[in-house]
């Protein structure tokens, strides 16, 4: 799925949470167009009319732009006559019979990346508790970007490595023949002392935290095609220089999870905040886990697991 795709399924459902928490008939929004400034109208729901698709908001024009222009939320209650915005997009919102408006701005790290509405078609106020169902439904857009925008970072800075030389050789290429390459090269995770075994150790230790992070933000991705080159990079990582596996022991996804945080030393509460399961979860994984492998303790799961070509 494209990233104009993800951000439509992300967009629907946020505007599917505002009608359902608010009430209110018609909802739509957007986000900001790349490069442009503006913030295009791209998903309606509850509209009877496309007069608002396509719209490109700019900051300070109209009510979407004020909140935008803001960073907080705006609303009126008959669009039309209100003295408190401009009117830029007034045939737009008379079209489709428009009077009171909220509109809530997504921000995400203090920079605004879109814009969600909710509207009435009769005027009248809009109370305290819709506003805070429409910016609850503003919160969910902003987490998914902050998953998604972590998930590229991370996907960024393993193929990014590769090309200093340290980590991997590229998402897009051969993570496991960069990682040979650079980390096993260097001396590779077991290697013996000198300058050479410490680069390679230092490496190695960025591959692990890199897997850790990578499977833990996997499952919070809504887009499928972003997953599921997470997870192919896990799995590159994990088996760059790790020898062939002796047996399947079976591990399902979530297990493999947990002790991909467990090797970076988090602890059953690091863990379960990191892949949002309860302590009791992870602990219940963790005990599934280390039966499976024949590993009395944490460190014999991980090295089990090390060997059997799961983490790296």
């Amino acid at each position: 799925m494209s990233a104009d795709g993800a951000d439509a399924v992300e967009m629907r459902a946020a505007l599917v949470r505002l009608r359902r928490g608010t009430g209110l008939p018609v909802a739509f929004g957007g986000l900001m167009a790349g490069g442009t400034g503006s913030v295009r109208i791209g998903e309606l729901s509850g509209a009877v009319t496309g007069a608002l698709r396509g719209l490109a908001i700019a900051t300070g024009n109209g009510l979407g732009g004020k909140a935008l222009a803001l960073s907080r939320p705006c609303a009126v209650t008959d669009y039309p006559v209100s003295r408190h915005i401009s009117h830029e997009y007034d045939a737009a919102v008379a079209a489709e019979g428009l009077l009171s408006v909220l509109a809530v701005p997504v921000v995400v790290r203090r920079r605004v990346r879109g814009v969600l509405y909710g509207a009435l078609r009769t005027a009248q106020p809009l109370g305290d508790r819709t506003l805070g169902e429409a910016v609850a439904a503003a919160r969910d857009v902003e987490q998914a970007l902050v998953v998604r925008d972590e998930a590229r970072a991370l996907l960024a800075a393993v193929a990014g490595a590769g090309a200093a030389g340290s980590v991997a050789g590229g998402v897009a290429g051969s993570v496991a023949g960069g990682v040979a390459g650079s980390v096993a090269g260097a001396g590779g995770p077991a290697a013996g002392s000198g300058p050479g075994a410490a680069v390679g150790s230092a490496a190695w230790e960025e591959v692990r935290e890199a897997h850790g992070a990578l499977r833990a933000l996997a499952p919070r991705v809504m887009d499928p095609a972003l997953r599921e080159e997470l997870l192919a990079v896990c799995g590159r990582l994990a088996s760059a220089t790790a020898p062939p596996p002796v047996r399947d022991v079976g591990l399902t996804p979530r297990e493999v999870d947990v002790l991909a945080c467990v090797a970076t030393g988090a602890t059953n509460a690091v863990t379960a905040e990191r892949l949002g399961l309860r302590p009791e979860t992870v602990k219940a994984y963790l005990r599934s886990a280390m039966r499976k492998l024949g590993a009395h303790t944490r460190l014999e799961a991980v090295v089990a697991s090390r060997r059997a070509g799961l983490l790296p």
